[in-house]
Parts: C-alpha cells; sequence; structure tokens
C-alpha cells in the first residue's frame, strides 16, 4: 500500500487543466465606460420632443392596428362558428323544409326590412306525411275514378228523368272533387305541419342530396385518390337510398342542431338547460364524424361538396367545442 500524504482540507477541490490555450489572451487597454439602456419611458419622452416624427410614428401605429384588425376579422369569418358554421343558402332552407323560395329578412321596429331577400334551394315535390307530389296524384287520380258517377249507358235504363239525375250527379262529383283535392293538398303542405314533420322532410333531403346513390354519380371524382399504380375497384350497386354514409349523418346532425339552435337563441333559450346540453352533445357528434371524414375523405369531391353546401368551417370540427 502505498503511504498516504497528508493534504490541506480544500485543496481536493482543485483541478489542474494541462490543454494548452487555443489563443492567447490579448488584455485591452481601453477604458471600460458602462452604458445603460434607456427605459421605454425615457425613449417616449425623446420621441416626443420631436412633434412631427412623433406624429408619423403614430400613424404607423393606427395603421398597423387597422391592417391587424383586418385580417383578425378575416380570419375569425373563416373559422366560423361551432355551431352555424358559415351559413348557407341549404342550411337556411331547413327551416322551411324547402318549400320557401325566399328568405325572410329581419325588421326593424317600424316593420321595414333592413335586407333584400335571398334566393333558397326547394323542394316542391316534398309533401308531409312521408308522401311526394308524384304518389299524391296518383292517389287523386285513383280516387277520382273510383268515385265517378255512373253514366246512362251503364245505368242501363234510358229516361228524361235519370238524364236529369246524370247532370246533376256530374256537378255533385265536380264540386266534391275540387274539395277533397284542396282538403288534400292542405293536409300534406309542409307549411302547415309541425317541427317533427319539418325535421323529417330535411332528413329526406339529406338522403337526396349528399346519398352516395346519386353522388357516385353526379361527381366527377366523388372518392379520395387512389396510390400510384392502383387501380380503383368497381364497387357493388347499392340496393337502395344511402341512409349510413358519414356526410349523410353530418347533414342529418347539421338540421337538426339549426333547428335545436333557433329555439335557443330565442327570448327564453337561456333558461332551456337540458336542450343546451342536447345540443352539445348533437355538435360533438358531427365533430367526430367531421374529423373521421376529414381523415378518410379528405381531398375527394364528396368532402369538398358536403363542406360547401352545409358551410362547415374549421370551428365545427377543429379544437375543442364549448358554448
Amino acid at each position: 500500500m502505498p503511504p498516504r500524504i497528508p493534504v490541506p482540507q480544500g485543496l481536493h477541490s482543485l483541478t489542474l487543466c494541462l490543454r494548452p490555450a487555443t489563443s492567447a489572451f490579448t488584455p485591452s487597454f481601453q477604458p471600460l465606460i458602462q452604458t445603460a439602456n434607456l427605459s421605454q419611458r425615457e425613449k417616449k419622452k425623446r420621441m416626443k420632443q420631436d412633434k412631427y416624427g412623433w406624429m408619423q410614428a403614430e400613424q404607423r401605429k393606427a395603421a398597423h392596428v387597422a391592417h391587424h384588425d383586418t385580417i383578425q376579422a378575416q380570419r375569425n369569418a373563416e373559422w366560423g362558428s361551432p355551431i352555424h358554421g358559415i351559413t348557407t343558402p341549404f342550411v337556411e332552407s331547413f327551416d322551411s323544409a324547402g318549400q320557401a323560395k325566399f328568405t325572410t329578412p329581419p325588421i326593424n321596429a317600424d316593420g321595414v326590412p333592413l335586407e333584400d331577400p335571398r334566393p333558397l334551394p326547394t323542394a316542391p315535390h316534398l309533401k308531409n306525411h312521408l308522401l311526394t307530389q308524384e304518389e299524391l296524384d296518383k292517389a287523386i287520380e285513383f280516387a277520382g275514378r273510383l268515385a265517378e258517377p255512373l253514366t246512362g249507358a251503364e245505368r242501363g235504363i234510358d229516361n228524361p228523368r235519370n238524364k236529369n239525375a246524370e247532370e246533376w250527379e256530374a256537378e255533385d262529383y265536380a264540386y266534391r272533387h275540387a274539395k277533397a283535392v284542396v282538403a288534400l293538398q292542405r293536409i300534406t303542405d309542409l307549411n302547415n305541419g309541425s317541427a317533427k314533420d319539418r325535421k323529417h322532410a330535411n332528413i329526406r333531403r339529406c338522403i337526396d342530396v349528399f346519398g352516395r346513390h346519386n353522388t357516385d354519380h353526379t361527381l366527377a371524382r366523388p372518392g379520395p385518390p387512389t396510390a400510384r399504380g392502383v387501380e380503383p375497384q368497381p364497387k357493388p350497386e347499392r340496393a337502395g337510398p344511402d341512409t349510413g354514409s358519414s356526410e349523410v349523418q353530418i347533414a342529418i346532425l347539421t338540421a337538426k342542431i339549426r333547428a335545436l339552435a333557433l329555439v335557443l337563441e330565442g327570448p327564453k333559450g337561456n333558461k332551456d338547460i337540458i336542450n343546451r346540453r342536447n345540443l352539445r352533445v348533437l355538435c360533438h357528434k358531427r365533430q367526430r364524424l367531421l374529423r373521421y371524414m376529414e381523415r378518410k375523405e379528405r381531398g375527394s369531391e364528396r368532402w369538398q361538396n358536403m363542406i360547401k353546401t352545409l358551410g362547415l368551417s374549421p370551428a365545427t370540427w377543429k379544437e375543442q367545442i364549448s358554448f
């Protein structure tokens, strides 16, 4: 064992660097001058002494703030609302289930409209009770043939009394048939229906507009682009209308969200806590479907057509939705 050499305390922390220095240290013979940074208050005081320069600085600042406000307003408009997004004519037509041709502009206290009415897409072929205009016309025609009175040859008896009775029955039939037609038109008119009837009509409209049984034939490139060198595989024909695709479900949720949001925006909507929670649930369901469809269908005309028609802005599926 080597002998232990006593060392004074505190020297064990000394380290010796035996590496040569990279560059020689050259002392500076200039006097040390300490400069203090000017504070913002001092800078502002000195700038105000030059009135012309101060006015120019204020003008530049005002122009910068105005430009920043313009950009922020444009970003907010593109971002949209998490509930309504950016309202489009097709979404506005949900209020009347496609029966109104123009919007109802707001009015002031004097009853003067504040803006001009805008045209809306319509669906006049849709009727109440899940009927269409074609089905109603066929039913009226069939009922008219059944209730049509018999003629003289069909009666089998030819006398003047029967002729007078036949004319009276024909007039009575025409009157009753016209009355029945008006009654059926009023019964099947969606303008006379309830909110539930309009909801079912809007669901049928969403299926017709966004269903893949129609968009696969109307859109030029409905699906997302395939990988390079991969040929698209033909899909089997659908057996019926498409009701389960993501875009159809998103459109139906948008119609429900608008109807519920308009009720909550009414005079007593702030007290309806249960429906406000239901609105949040619907918005979150639509957000999940939109994120899924963005991941699967982004770049396809299906996605672009749905976003443009429904006015779905990034606020409806990006970031957190809270209101």
